[in-house]
């Protein structure tokens, strides 16, 4: 037999590589679903030798990412793993975050799509894709408009308590935009439950005649609603199929996007923020 390449050593090599690197992180899966556990335990559960699972973890150990209980000898996760998942959260851009969903539903949708946020008693656009249809709408990036006339604004009430939403309302000043605009904190709040039990809010030509515009929430990894997605379009354009695929589309868009914020499905979206 030949003598093996220096080639084909240096392929073994890197695919031993990475399949320590898929045991390693099985293994720190594993114990951040169990919680502190032994080696028996995690070369049964992961179908490794124990010799693998114990070099693994000494390297891991060696790190700083686990840490064996003195008293049991199990190994459970430690802190440093939450500290690279805070800092890879604070470097999340929600406008960047949010791009891509924005632009594929521009594109299929041909209208505007706009992303906005809560600042003291309005919503602020942070983000916008124009429609290729040559709507002139009053929106652009930077720009205040009311909470009580916007779809976006109603998703940024809606999962407040009632109490701080009346509170924020009471700062604002009520102003008929069109004749279909809600003028009062009251009428605002008697909307909110269903706004949150369907899960989008709605504007009927309330902020511009003739405009409509769908919006759902993004939370981010504490459950808090840190923006409202939405779409934006003439009413003339909006028949009962379109509007339950545009809100099909937001629904989606904002899961995802709440996603890579480090929201979870199964949390409960808190309220209170």
């Amino acid at each position: 037999m030949g003598t093996p390449s220096k080639h084909s050593d240096q392929a073994g090599t890197g695919a031993d590589s990475v399949a320590s690197v898929g045991k390693t992180f099985a293994i720190l899966d594993a114990i951040g679903q169990s919680g502190p556990v032994g080696i028996s335990d995690l070369a049964q559960r992961l179908n490794m030798s124990k010799t693998t699972v114990h070099r693994l973890l000494q390297t891991l150990r060696g790190l700083g990412y686990v840490e064996q209980e003195s008293d049991t000898e199990r190994y459970r996760l430690t802190i440093r793993l939450f500290e690279l998942g805070a800092q890879a959260l604070e470097n999340v851009d929600l406008v960047r975050e949010a791009d891509k969903d924005m632009r594929q539903i521009a594109q299929q949708t041909r209208e505007t799509v706009h992303l906005g946020a809560f600042d003291e008693d309005s919503i602020i656009y942070i983000h916008k894709i124009d429609a290729d249809y040559g709507l002139r709408m009053q929106s652009r990036i930077g720009r205040r408009n009311p909470l009580y006339s916007t779809a976006i604004g109603k998703v940024l009430l809606a999962w407040r308590s009632p109490e701080q939403a009346r509170d924020i309302l009471s700062h604002v000043e009520f102003k008929k935009l069109t004749a279909r605009t809600l003028t009062s904190a009251d009428a605002v709040l008697s909307i909110l439950p269903s706004v949150r039990q369907q899960g989008y809010g709605e504007d009927d030509e309330e902020q511009e005649e003739g405009l409509r515009c769908l919006a759902v929430p993004i939370f981010d990894r504490l459950g808090f609603v840190a923006a409202g997605l939405s779409i934006s379009f003439p009413s003339i354009r909006c028949g009962a199929d379109t509007r339950t695929l545009y809100i099909e589309m937001l629904k989606r868009a904002g899961a995802a996007v709440s996603a890579r914020l480090g929201y979870r499905s199964e949390q409960a979206p808190t309220r209170i923020q």
